[in-house]
């Protein structure tokens, strides 16, 4: 490199100090004329001198800048076109004006410029129209990693694939924690003689290790009824993706000894040190078993909580002394609160106010104040009529208050009892639960992701047909000399007959004898069937509903509601209930606009369905064989094309939350 500096052509220093040479030769002229010329000569030819120099060295150093600039570009040009990475310049319609070489041959393309961005991938143009910095797309079976500069309309593609395999490797390789339980072994081997209940045992363990195996889990049996299972999430992806046939597997080797064993499993999975993985397995399992078993809970650190199988009803408890300690229990917790506040759920239904008068005759059966909080702006027609009998009764009616009421009357030492539902988004007010210390929550349907937290008693048995018949247990084991009247056993009544279909739908013997002890009580059965007469204008809504219902897939119906004015929550159900009676449907679905202006769902099967799975996918729930769903905005005719396509995933395995 020529030895110079970058600067102006005339340096200023130059040009002073030929000035400052020329006046001094010119004072020298004027006291010594001939030194002074000799002088001025010599500066005249030190000044060419310098002169030629400057533009001698002006010309080197354009000369080298121009070379350097043409070796640069022609380096820069090579890079750009020979660097391991994709660029590309598009223009505002996003076509290529410029992409080296590298990207055109990684995409097999002779020539890019003038192609749309489309071509290269579909999911590019969206992406930059989010203006998005940096985002990772898959080309060719490859993961790259775009930067895009808007200014300058430039995108880079970075090749991470080795880095993307590392990654999901890495994830792929992560600890699950498994929990596995099987359901009813202790009922199903009571009285079993010893043989027998050793060939079982051996039967289901070793289909549960051959499942292992097979899976490459790591299975240890750690009690009669529990099995503990180390596993990876790949393993696991592979489980989701057959949606562990285990269950049935297991299901149809006992049924054929007509021995009904089902297992639970629950599993804990994400980036979590080991016992926290510990704690989700054991929270999923508390979970599947308050859903009725027979199912997978799958829970993630980030709370989301995955559920498969669930497709058998809870088989019925023989034992009463569940019933016995939970009503024991919440005597205690009556006893040291200085109040009792009963609330079902929004839009209240038999089986919730008869299980709220239920829980307010334990409250004074313990000589503590009870109040059952009501919006009397939600009650369906039946359950109207049944508060026009309670307000005949002044001894009853006296207890009833509103959600505002109940708002200034509660304390934290008061004892909020919530029925038929355990969704806080599903009770009457919701600000009430975080207004106590101690809530107790009373429900037979399968627990939901969306739990009351923190309650100090939970009775959720999903075996009972209603409410009502776990109230009416506990009321059986309250001191002696509880005095049930006529109007409470009614009202308690209803709530079984109308949610078990007048004990048609799943009706156990517990059922019978709730429903016998309260009969004993003199509970009125023509009372009932006045409270749930329907009107003649409900019938001929229910027959229009009905007359809309198209057959959709596997004897699965389908019928919507078209009425501008919206109808009933009740009139939904009871048309549910209707069109699954027909002959050949197997699930019923009806969709129409509430009079709240919300979009309902009512779903019901035969069993051989889960409705509750296919509810819950929607934000509902409910039980296996009726369960139900609401959207806030919308048109029934997307509601109905969300539904579908829950359905088909559904059939097609994909029954997961």
């Amino acid at each position: 490199m020529p030895n110079f500096d970058a600067r102006k052509k005339y340096p200023p220093q130059m040009l002073v100090l030929l000035a400052l040479g020329l006046i001094a030769g010119l004072l020298l002229v004027w006291h010594e004329p001939v030194t002074g010329i000799v002088c001025l000569l010599l500066w005249a030819g030190a000044a060419v001198f310098a002169f030629i120099a400057e533009n001698r060295q002006q010309k080197q150093l354009t000369t080298y800048v121009s070379n350097l600039s043409h070796r640069v570009k022609k380096v820069g040009g090579e890079v750009l076109q020979e660097l391991p990475l994709g660029i590309l310049l598009f223009n505002e319609r996003y076509e290529i004006d410029w992409a080296n070489q590298h990207l055109a041959s990684f995409l097999k393309k002779e020539s890019l410029p003038g192609l749309s961005l489309n071509d290269i991938s579909p999911a590019l143009i969206p992406l930059l129209k989010e203006e998005a910095s940096i985002e990772t797309v898959t080309l060719h079976g490859r993961t790259f990693r775009i930067y895009f500069k808007s200014d300058e309309r430039l995108l880079y593609f970075f090749d991470i694939t080795e880095q993307h395999e590392l990654e999901k490797q890495f994830k792929d390789e992560q600890i699950a924690f498994g929990l596995i339980y099987l359901d009813n072994y202790e009922e199903v081997t009571q009285g079993m003689d010893d043989q027998l209940k050793s060939n079982i045992n051996s039967q289901v363990t070793s289909a549960m290790n051959q499942w292992a195996i097979d899976h490459g889990i790591y299975l240890k049996k750690v009690a009669a009824d529990r099995f503990f299972a180390v596993l990876n999430r790949r393993i696991l992806r592979t489980l989701e993706k057959e949606k562990f046939t285990i269950l049935d597997d297991i299901r149809h080797l006992t049924s054929k000894q007509n021995i009904p064993l089902t297992l639970s499993i629950a599993v804990g999975s994400g980036e979590a040190p080991y016992p926290e993985l510990g704690f989700l397995a054991q929270s999923s399992l508390d979970l599947a078993l308050g859903r009725g078993g027979d199912q997978v809970a799958i829970k993630q650190t980030n709370g989301k909580v995955r559920f498969y199988g669930g497709k058998t009803n809870p088989i019925e408890k023989r034992t009463r002394v569940r019933a016995r300690v939970i009503s024991h229990a919440l005597r205690e917790l009556v006893l040291s609160s200085d109040q009792v506040f009963i609330m079902g759920h929004r839009y209240p239904d038999m089986d919730a106010v008869g299980a709220s008068l239920g829980v307010l005759k334990i409250a004074q059966a313990n000589d503590k104040k009870g109040r059952i909080v009501l919006n009397p702006n939600e009650l369906d027609t039946g359950v109207r009529r049944l508060m026009a009998e309670v307000k005949e009764n002044d001894r009853l009616w006296q207890h009833f208050i509103t959600p505002e009421q109940a708002m200034e009357a509660v304390t934290r030492n008061t004892l909020l009892v919530i029925v038929d539902t355990n969704k806080p988004s599903m009770v009457i007010d919701e600000r009430l639960i975080s207004k106590t210390d101690h809530v107790v929550v009373i429900d037979h349907h399968r627990r939901g992701e969306d739990f009351i937290n923190d309650a100090v008693l939970v009775y959720m048995e999903p075996y009972a047909s209603s409410t009502a018949e776990l109230v009416t247990e506990l009321l059986e084991y309250q001191p002696k000399g509880l005095e049930v009247s006529m109007l409470e056993a009614t009202a308690l009544l209803a709530g079984i007959i109308v949610d078990t279909k007048s004990f048609t739908l799943r009706t156990g013997a517990r059922t019978f004898d709730a429903a016998s002890y309260l009969r004993s009580k003199g509970a009125d059965t023509v009372l009932v069937q006045k409270f749930l007469k329907e009107d003649i204008d409900h019938f001929v809504q229910r027959a229009q509903l009905i007359s809309n219902a198209d057959i959709y897939r596997d004897g699965i119906a389908i019928a919507r509601g078209d009425m501008e004015e919206g109808v009933d929550q009740v009139l939904i159900a009871q048309a549910a209930d209707t069109l699954l009676a027909m002959n050949e449907v197997t699930a019923s679905f009806v969709i129409c606009r509430r009079e709240d202006g919300k979009i309902s769902v009512s779903a019901r099967s035969l069993g051989d369905i889960n409705v509750q799975l296919i509810m819950e996918s929607l934000g509902g729930g409910g039980h296996l064989s009726n369960a139900a769903a609401q959207f806030e905005g919308g048109t029934v005719d997307e509601a109905i094309a969300r539904l579908r396509k829950v359905i088909d995933e559904y059939l097609e395995g994909g029954d997961e939350e």
